[in-house]
């Protein structure tokens, strides 16, 4: 036990002075949901890089656009830290996508970390333990972590609750699902982006969304950009990265910042929370024969998923007392 707590206190080490070998153990570590022990020694060396989310619809060109950035970041001498979240094979549980050999040339830059995450299953366009690996990238000295998520529409939403500020990207294409989306995806931006904008209907496409943001509620202080990019050209990019900065200057001045980050931090608890009464509840409070059985009966219609639930959560409350 002694010997892991030194390794684990050198990799911390070496991990905050942004050790590339060492942040890509830990993030494994973490993946593989081992990393614990880890995450709760790091914690208090974070809090200090801004989160930008980039989500959108298959096809908007979300990745051309994440190196797009990085690449001006880095110009700026900044800490580019880059979570990109592929679907995941039904066979291998791994990454379809790939991103980082999308990204090779960047990878190999010095104040850059790449990461190209499975879903495994995650319904919010998200990994599950994409918050966690920002968390890492955070103690490793990134001035900015960048998370392009799955790309499946609507229920990607779960970005906005891990993001300082989002991008929502679309293309010409979209204009038709507009309203479809208004109540969902584009509620979450902070930014709107329309790439490939040299294609026939990028003009048409950001006048209907400076249309439907009219309708939203405005967010004090903050009149919400609509660009147009050509990542693959890297024109609008500028523009872009400009946009990103005056948000976050804007987040800091009014202190947003520091308001949404704490409801954040409520939500992640929570969420923790949750994880470890699931896991007690799998391993301790119903055991598997009981389980079946209970399955058994719900399915004869013998008892029913609400009563269960209560029995349930009456043995766990009476247990913890």
């Amino acid at each position: 036990m002694e010997r892991f707590r030194a390794v684990c206190m050198n990799d911390i080490k070496s991990l905050l002075k942004g050790d590339k070998r060492v942040i890509a153990r830990i993030v494994s570590a973490v993946e593989d949901g081992k990393g614990e022990d880890l995450l709760e020694s790091i914690f208090p060396h974070t809090g200090r890089s801004f989160h930008i989310g980039i989500t959108g619809p298959p096809g908007a060109g979300k990745s051309t656009l994440v190196t797009s950035i990085a690449k001006r970041l880095l110009g700026c001498d900044k800490k580019v830290g880059i979570i990109a979240v592929d679907p995941s094979s039904p066979f291998s549980g791994g990454a379809l996508l790939g991103d980082r050999i999308r990204m090779t040339d960047l990878a190999l830059k010095d104040n850059i970390f790449i990461r190209s995450m499975a879903s495994r299953g995650s319904m919010g366009g998200l990994a599950q333990a994409t918050k966690d690996v920002a968390l890492v990238l955070d103690a490793a000295g990134m001035d900015y972590v960048l998370i392009e998520t799955i790309g499946v529409g609507q229920v990607e939403l779960d970005i906005a609750q891990v993001c300082d500020t989002t991008i929502v990207v679309l293309v010409p294409e979209s204009g038709d699902s507009i309203q479809a989306m208004k109540a969902g995806l584009l509620e979450i931006a902070d930014i709107m982006v329309v790439n490939k904008g040299d294609r026939e209907g990028s003009e048409r496409l950001v006048s209907e969304l400076k249309f439907a943001f009219e309708m939203r509620e405005k967010e004090a202080g903050w009149d919400l950009p609509i660009l147009k990019t050509t990542a693959i050209k890297d024109e609008g990019i500028e523009e872009l990265v400009l946009a990103l900065e005056s948000h976050e200057k804007h987040l800091t001045k009014t202190g947003k910042l520091e308001q949404e980050r704490k409801k954040k931090l409520l939500l992640r608890m929570h969420e923790l929370i949750e994880r470890r009464i699931r896991v007690h509840l799998q391993k301790k409070v119903i055991p598997e024969n009981e389980i079946k059985q209970l399955m058994e009966s719900m399915y004869k219609r013998q008892l029913n998923p609400y009563r269960v639930a209560k029995k349930i959560a009456r043995r766990i409350i009476r247990g913890s007392r």
